[in-house]
Formats: structure tokens, sequence, C-alpha cells
């Protein structure tokens, strides 16, 4: 009877310490993709951060932003922290049908993805009756939107092509702007801001492309008020393209195996979640203040202690 009881003790031990073996985090590295636009790689290092604090391991793995979903069904990529509804939506939904991609939930910050104009360009009067997308019709506005690579018409400097592909074009098309106006593609988001400071140090117009929660919404930026959109309005989606973007999600998705080799990791990612104006400051270190992606975020993990040790309790 003792031998039985002490054999049963030590299965005990053994299933316990097999158990726990086997619901620890892999130390395997969590693989973060990182994109190019700032808050996306200041949150990548945040996220790293919070995981090396768990005592996990990290690789940042450079990402394209539009097939970054299939990488992490195929297990390529670990997460995405930042799936933009209007720009990533339908990539992350054909990823996640296919199965291997779950949705981990949103942020509680909402987004808007679209073109819009620094404040100053109202205050300036470069075009009478902004926000109103229908002003750009007026040779009042878009002519002091003019570039030198523009030909003659008013530009809109679009994100890189890989964000939207033509949607922007197609919005020009469908609203009957594009006699007037035409649309270049920006390199990355560093092109956007470098537009933004060269086009008010000139005192010229300029409509760009941008997004909330972002550095600017503490600048002053105003979107266009296009008409609204909803589900099929979008060419790509058999719509006339006669819309604006969505007031949209900003999600999570990660890998399921993931889920299962770093259980601690996913569980802390799961409660993961930043409102509009923690996301802005993470890009402002960046693109205000100067400081490299890393060093962003470090500093926001020191400043915001209280703000992401609750995710891993």
């Amino acid at each position: 009877m003792l031998k039985t009881l002490k054999g049963l003790v030590v299965a005990a031990i053994i299933s316990a310490f097999s158990f726990a073996t086997y619901a620890a985090d892999s130390k395997k590295p969590t693989r973060i993709p990182v994109h190019n636009w700032s808050s996306q790689i200041v949150m990548a290092y945040v996220i790293g951060g919070i995981i090396e604090d768990m005592g996990g391991n990290v690789e940042y793995v450079p990402a394209d932003s539009q097939a970054v979903y299939e990488s992490i069904r195929i297990g390529d990529v670990d997460i995405s922290h930042e799936v933009w509804q209007s720009a990533f939506g339908k990539s992350f939904d054909a990823a996640r049908d296919k199965g291997g991609v779950l949705d981990w939930g949103d942020h509680e910050a909402r987004t808007l993805e679209d073109m819009g104009y620094p404040n100053w360009v109202a205050e300036k009067g470069l075009c009478p009756g902004l926000p109103n997308w229908e002003a750009m019709k007026d040779e009042k506005c878009w002519k002091n939107f003019v570039t030198p690579d523009s030909g003659g018409k008013g530009r809109w400097l679009e994100g890189p092509q890989s964000w939207h592909q033509d949607l922007m074009p197609q919005r020009l098309e469908a609203l009957g702007l594009a006699d007037n106006w035409m649309v270049k593609f920006a390199g990355g988001a560093d092109a956007l801001w470098a537009e933004l400071a060269a086009a008010e140090k000139e005192g010229r117009g300029t409509m760009i492309f941008n997004w909330t929660p972002n550095f600017t919404d503490g600048a002053g930026f105003t979107f266009i008020q296009f008409p609204p959109y909803f589900d099929g309005c979008r060419p790509a989606d058999g719509g006339d393209g006669k819309c604006g973007s969505p007031d949209g999600y900003l999600k999570k998705a990660v890998n399921e195996n993931w889920t299962k080799s770093h259980p601690d990791a996913a569980a802390m990612f799961k409660k993961l979640s930043f409102n509009t104006a923690q996301i802005g400051a993470m890009a402002a270190y960046v693109d205000i203040d100067k400081m490299t992606h890393e060093d962003a975020a470090k500093t926001w993990l020191k400043k915001n202690k209280k703000v992401w040790k609750k995710f891993t309790k």
C-alpha cells in the first residue's frame, strides 16, 4: 500500500513537471513583422520589449504589409499588431479564411485612413469649402495644389502603392475629379511627413494620405469628407468607387500554432490594447522628437509601465 502511494506521488510530480514544461513558452523567438510606418515599427519594439520582460525571445522580421497575413498563416511570422481595416482588412480576411490565422481582438483605438490636409491649408483659404470633397472641383482650390511633377493638375500624395493599390486614382475618376487632380505614390511614410514640412515652409497647398491614430492627431490635420463608405462601394468589391474610407478597426492577428507554443505571450497579446493617444505618442517620438524606433519604444515602455504591466497579469 505504501509503495503504491509513493508511486502515485512520484507519478503526480512527474506529471506536474511535464505539464509545466509543456505549458511554458517555447524559447524559440516570437517573430514580429516590421513594416514602413512609425507607429507600427515602434509598437513592434514595444511588444517585443514586453515579451522580453516576460522572459521570452523576439525576432523582428521586415515584411510586406499586405502579404504578412499569408506569412502568418504559413508560420513564417507569428503575429501582426496593426491590422488596419481599410488598407489590410481584405488581405487579413483572405488568410484567416484559409485557416491558421486567428483574430486576436482589437485595440481600443478606432482608425481612419484617408486623404486630408494640415489645418493651415484651410486657414490660408487655399481651398474654400473644405473639408467637403466637392470643394476640390473648383479651380480656386485645385490650382493651389499644383506641383512641378503633377502635370498642371492638383496633386494627391498617396502612401506607397502597396498599401491601397489603385484605390485613390479610382476614386478621383469615380468622383469626376481626375481632369484636375492626379495621384502620386510616396515611397514611404517618411515622404508624407517630409511633404507636410516642405509645403508649410513654401506656403503651398498639400493634400496627402494620412491616418489616425497618428502623431498628426495633435498637430492639426483634417480628413476630407467624402461620400460615406459602405460595404461593397469600392471597385475591388464591385462598387463604383464613389466613397471614402470606413471608420475601422485596428486588429491583432496571430498564427494558431504560436498560441500553443507561446501561451504566456499569447495571453498577454490577447489582452494588449492601445488607445489613440498611446499610439500617437509612440509615433511622435520618431516623427516629431526624431528618436530611433528602438529608443522610442524604450522610452514609451519606461514611461508607461502601468499601462503595459497589466497585460502581463
